[in-house]
Formats: C-alpha cells, structure tokens, sequence
C-alpha cells in the first residue's frame, strides 16, 4: 500500500501535466494545481482537483501553493524549439525551478519529482540508445530549451546533495498522445502530416511515448522513486520517416519525401525572421535542424526495472493522438 499524497502539481494544464493530474487522482493522491488565473482549464475538466492561483516567476505564489501539501510533482516548463526570447524561457525553466525547489525545502516536504527531459542528455554518436548516464552539459546542448532544461536538472541534482532535496528526476523522451491542446512540436508534426501537410521532411530519430505511460512513470517515481536517481521514462526508438510514413498510410497518401539538411539553413533562417513579425512559430528552424542530425535514441531499462515502467506501441499513441485532434475539430 503506497503512501497518499497532497501534491503540488505545477504544469497541471499543459499536455503531460493533465495527464500526471489524472494519473495521481487514480492512485488516491490529492492534486492541488499551480495554474495562472488566465490559463484554459479545460483539459481538466471532470477531473477533481483544486487549483491554486500562481506562476514559477511569482514566489510568493509558490509559497502559498504548496501551504497543505507534503508533496511536489513539477512538470510545468516553457517547451518551444523557437523563442524569440530566450530569456523568458530561462526565467521559467532554471530560475522558476530554483524558486520552487527553494520554497520546497522550507515547506518540508516528502517527496518530490522533478520532471525533466530527455533533452538534458547526450545522444551517442554511434546511434545506440542514450541512457542516463549520457548527461550533457548545458554547454553540449542545442538551443535554449535543452540549454534551459539540463541548467534546471543540473542544479536540483546539486540541491539534491548538498541542500537534502528529497527529489526524483524523470526524463520523459518524446510523449504523445490526447489533449495536446497548443500542440507540442512533435502534436504539431502528428497533426500537419494527418492534414496532408507534409510533403517532405528532414530525416531524424525520436524516442516516442504514449502521455499516459509517461504520467503513469512519473506518478511511479513519486511513490517509490529513489531520492537523487534519474530514470528515463521512454517509449520506442522511431525515425521521422517511419512515423510521417505509418500517417501517411492512415490517410492512404504517398510516403514524404526526404530532403537534405545543409541546403535548408538559409530556408530555416528567413522562416525565424518571419516569425518573429508573425509571433508564429516556424515549422522550420535553425535549432531544428541542427537537432535533427542527431538520433534521439534512449534506453529505459532503468525506469522499466525500478518503477515498472510500461509503454505501448508508439503506433497506438499517434491513434490517439490523432483521435483527439479530430473530436477537437483540429482534425477535418
């Protein structure tokens, strides 16, 4: 019989989130979710928990938040390959997670997990699965998330030893699956190659997850997580092609096309300048394509070992995936 916990749960209305929300309510915890007063909701609905008004810049929200709780699952994080701002990223990825970990520590409490990402490791150069022993430097990663989130999982370590955070780290690899409401980048490849919209690609390799294995481990490593480890909470190793292929036969369309990398920089770059007038995101980016020479490959033995992780076939999450996007009328 596990422990039940009152968990602070920051990121409670984003993709993962929701889904650690409704994982922790079926194994009897109580959720409390940190939210802004103007974030939608809805992905929420029906689902009983209690908001507490709040964000990772406001300390003082923090503080309050977690008054009644004995537990932290933090899963909030500014997810965007394109940031005309890095510094906003920053402010909520490292420093909004120092701050809470800081009020963490003073509110005494059991348990925490850190959720984090696959972001903060160093693929292999010779192809084979990342485990968590590739950790990578902030100065080894790609752009300002993976910069952000290895910075943010370096220094929970740190507390961690020298300050006695009672912390767990997860990195979830690439999840997928229902109520991608913005989307994320990957909901946002799934939904254009539904819609047709991708005619050709530049060739990379992910690790894809249903959202719902990946909450399951998360909510597994809050109950019996070891304080300080890292565990990879993954699904199966897929290259670009394989997965933009396996849509395309959904909707009985030809296969995309492969194109070259070197050839689009400069494509990638007047794509950024457009955006940053737009304030859309691009679909073409420049850390997006130095991302997609490396093979996002990781291993998640560990996690399958110490916390039963489970996943699915990666092809049941972009059913549901597209599911979701079609009874949201994002799908025609």
């Amino acid at each position: 019989m596990h422990t039940r916990h009152t968990v602070l749960l920051t990121g409670g209305t984003g993709f993962l989130g929701c889904s650690v929300a409704r994982a922790l309510v079926a194994r009897g915890h109580s959720v409390v979710a940190l939210a802004r007063p103007e974030t939608p909701r809805g992905v929420l609905d029906g689902v009983p928990v209690a908001f507490a008004p709040g964000d990772l810049t406001d300390t003082d929200s923090l503080r309050a938040a977690l008054r009644g709780c004995d537990a932290l699952v933090h899963c909030a994080a500014d997810y965007r390959i394109f940031v005309p701002d890095p510094d906003r990223m920053f402010a909520v990825n490292v420093h909004g997670t120092r701050a809470l970990m800081e009020a963490a520590l003073a509110a005494r409490l059991s348990r925490i997990v850190h959720v984090s990402s696959v972001a903060t490791l160093k693929p292999r150069t010779d192809g084979t699965p990342a485990t968590e022993e590739d950790a990578a430097h902030p100065f080894d990663a790609i752009g300002p998330y993976k910069r952000s989130k290895t910075e943010a999982e370096r220094l929970v370590e740190a507390m961690v030893m020298e300050d006695g955070l009672p912390a767990t780290i997860v990195n979830p690899s690439t999840p997928i699956g229902p109520r991608d409401r913005r989307p994320t980048p990957t909901g946002r490849i799934i939904l254009e190659a539904a819609m047709g919209r991708m005619p050709a690609y530049v060739e990379t390799g992910l690790n894809l997850v249903h959202v719902e294995d990946c909450a399951a481990g998360i909510v597994a490593a809050l109950e019996i997580g070891a304080i300080g480890e890292r565990h990879i909470l993954g699904g199966q190793d897929v290259t670009l092609a394989e997965l933009l292929t396996h849509i395309a036969g959904l909707f009985g369309r030809h296969a995309p096309f492969r194109l070259p990398r070197a050839p689009l920089y400069p494509a990638a770059l007047v794509a950024e300048g457009i955006a940053r007038i737009t304030g859309r995101e691009p679909m073409l980016t420049l850390d997006g394509l130095r991302m997609a020479g490396q093979r996002m490959f990781f291993n998640s033995a560990k996690a399958e070992a110490l916390l039963g992780h489970h996943a699915r076939p990666w092809q049941e999450a972009v059913a549901d995936a597209i599911a979701w996007f079609r009874a949201q009328g994002m799908l025609p």
